[in-house]
Formats: structure tokens, C-alpha cells, sequence
């Protein structure tokens, strides 16, 4: 029986896990797209950029942190659709399972860590590029990438004042304790001074991102507490966001990603534009 698709995409592959190893280069284009991609190499390393086929005349870009698996928005069209309807920029920086950390991962590289390589490459190149400099950059990620897109954001709200997480993996130490990831227990060595250095611990009460979005599925047994407990920091802390911890579509899935393409891709190009107006 041929496999059935919904919204551009194969049911069989949007239904499985974000942390699903298994997928890695299976992932093919399942729709014919409208813009350019490109693949260039960036301090050595990979990253792959669209250009919308009517780009925005204000340069907003958007960095995607993805996922343990590598997957590119280049196959999921929900995104895609969203991003060629706001003229965005994108560029995706692939550093494999460095869970975006500022610790160094040598299967990336021995020298530098997937932050600094963000930080100091890729958000660089969009300047030079595309002429997107803060606040015209925002970050975007799904699960491994959506907890290392709300970290920086965190860490550096004046470089990325506008992030959007889909399935963030907020308490990523409970890799480490479940002994299912070795990348994480060379960079960190055990799961406490993983969890020091999450996303959680990072927020400053007096210094955050001024638009920031992330939502999980409640069937996401692994990672919606702690997105549920990020909220209620924020909200402690009265700091300013918007969630969604009630939709139900898929649980951690590329299916429940492609459901809330919508709303996280239409919550950066406004905040985006938003960011524009508030510095004129």
C-alpha cells in the first residue's frame, strides 16, 4: 500500500520522532519549491541557504538550529510555504549532534563550538550576504535546535531578539542520564553541569529577548514539562513571550513541527518587522 501524504509531506516520515536518528540523510524534497537553495561552506563547514523568490525588501533572515538529525526545512514544505510567504532569508549552519552548546564537539570541530561558530560565522555572513544585521535576525528550531535557539536568544538577546523553539529539548542532561548520547557526555561529563548550562539557567531577569515564542505538544511526554516549567519562569519573572503547550499534533514529530509552521514563521516575520519599526 503506497504511502499516504498529507500537506506535501509523507505521513510516514512527518510521524516519526525529531530525535529520530534512523532518518538522517532519507530525507528527500517532496514538493517543487519556488526559491534557491544553495549549499556553500562557511569556516569549513556546511550550511545551506534558500532565497525566497520575492525576498524581503528589509532583509529579515532567520538562522535554523535543527534538530539531532540534521533534517533540513528544505523537506518539510509547511516551512517552506510559510517562509517564501514572508520573503524570509534563511540559513542553516549544520554542525550534526552538537546540541548548539558553546562546549567544543569534535565531530564538528576541535576548535570551535557550534555557538561560537553561529555567533561568529554565520551571523557574519548574513551581514555581508543579505546586509541582515540585528534585530533583523532571528533564530528558529525544532527540538535539539529549538533549546539551542532559546539558549543564545537567552545569552544574547541583543544579537537575537526574536526566537522561535518547536519541540524544545530544554532538559537535554536527560540524555546524558539515560546514557543515549555520547556527544553530550564528552562535552559535558555528567548530566548536573548539563543542566547548568540549559536554557532555563539562562534567562536574565533584567536582560531577555523581547520576542520570543516556543510551544510543545502535551503528548510530548519527554520534553513539555520542561517547556511547561520555562513558562512558568518567564511568567515569574515577568518577562515577556508567547506559547503553546495545548496543541495536540503528533507529539514530538516532524508532523507537530509542520502543524506549528505556521504560527512560529508568522510570529517572526511580525516580530521581525515589529524590531524594524521600533528602531526607525
Amino acid at each position: 500500500m503506497p504511502t499516504q501524504r498529507q500537506g506535501g509531506y509523507s505521513t510516514s516520515a512527518a510521524s516519526r520522532s525529531l530525535d529520530d536518528y534512523r532518518l538522517g540523510d532519507k530525507h528527500v524534497a517532496r514538493t517543487i519549491m519556488t526559491g534557491t537553495w544553495n549549499q556553500i561552506d562557511l569556516g569549513g563547514h556546511v550550511c545551506r541557504l534558500y532565497e525566497p523568490p520575492a525576498p524581503s525588501p528589509h532583509g529579515y533572515t532567520v538562522i535554523y538550529l535543527h534538530c539531532s538529525e540534521m533534517a533540513s526545512l528544505r523537506d518539510l514544505p509547511a516551512f517552506i510555504e510559510q517562509i517564501d510567504r514572508y520573503g524570509l532569508r534563511l540559513i542553516e549552519p549544520v554542525t550534526g549532534c552538537s546540541w548548539w552548546t558553546d562546549r567544543i564537539w569534535p565531530e564538528f570541530d576541535a576548535a570551535i563550538s557550534a555557538e561560537a561558530f553561529v555567533l561568529k560565522h554565520v551571523v557574519q555572513f548574513a551581514a555581508e550576504r543579505w546586509n541582515a544585521r540585528p534585530p533583523r535576525l532571528a533564530l528558529l528550531g525544532t527540538s535539539m535546535g529549538g533549546q539551542g535557539a532559546l539558549r543564545m536568544a537567552y545569552k544574547y538577546p541583543n544579537v537575537f531578539p526574536t526566537v522561535a523553539a518547536i519541540a524544545p529539548a530544554i532538559d537535554f542532561q536527560k540524555r546524558i542520564e539515560e546514557g543515549v548520547d555520547p556527544g553530550l557526555d564528552i562535552m559535558y561529563g555528567d548530566s548536573e553541569s548539563a543542566r547548568q548550562d540549559s536554557a532555563l539557567l539562562h534567562i536574565h531577569p533584567l536582560n531577555w529577548p523581547r520576542n520570543q515564542f516556543f510551544c510543545c505538544d502535551p503528548t510530548d511526554t519527554r520534553w513539555h514539562d520542561s517547556a511547561d516549567r520555562l513558562r512558568m519562569k518567564l511568567w515569574s519573572l515577568g518577562v515577556p513571550f508567547e506559547c503553546d503547550l495545548e496543541t495536540e499534533a503528533g507529539g514530538h514529530s516532524f508532523a507537530y513541527a509542520c502543524h506549528m509552521a505556521p504560527r512560529a514563521i508568522g510570529f517572526i516575520a511580525a516580530r521581525l518587522d515589529q524590531e524594524r519599526r521600533r528602531i526607525i
